[in-house]
């Protein structure tokens, strides 16, 4: 865990979020600027600052989780992003996913 880090902070329930998912690994909560009816973020417990750190256990346990997921909440067509880097977009910088769904969505996407 970083100790300046917003994601760290709401696994350890410093920051309130509104939780939807966990397993032992990972966890997922609502994006608070969502962009579809479904924006929710897949975020690992252990601390990664980007995909392009995060080894393959880990990235193998985030798309389990997006799988349990999705399958949990009967969604069969949603998207799945990781922004790596501020100029993709990543704002907060602990990996995660966006698991977005609910409606039609376009491509490219930005």
């Amino acid at each position: 865990m970083t100790s300046n880090c917003l994601f760290c902070k709401i696994i350890n329930k410093e920051i309130p979020a509104e939780f939807i998912y966990e397993n032992e690994n990972s966890l997922v909560f609502k994006d608070i600027n969502p962009v579809a009816p479904t924006h929710l973020l897949v975020i690992p417990k252990k601390h990664f600052s980007s995909l392009k750190d995060l080894d393959s256990i880990s990235s193998s346990q985030i798309i389990q989780c997006i799988q349990e997921l999705t399958s949990k909440l009967g969604i069969t067509d949603f998207r799945s992003v990781f922004n790596t880097g501020a100029k993709a977009g990543q704002s907060v910088f602990h990996v995660h996913a966006h698991v977005i769904a609910g409606r039609e969505l376009d491509w490219p996407p930005g």
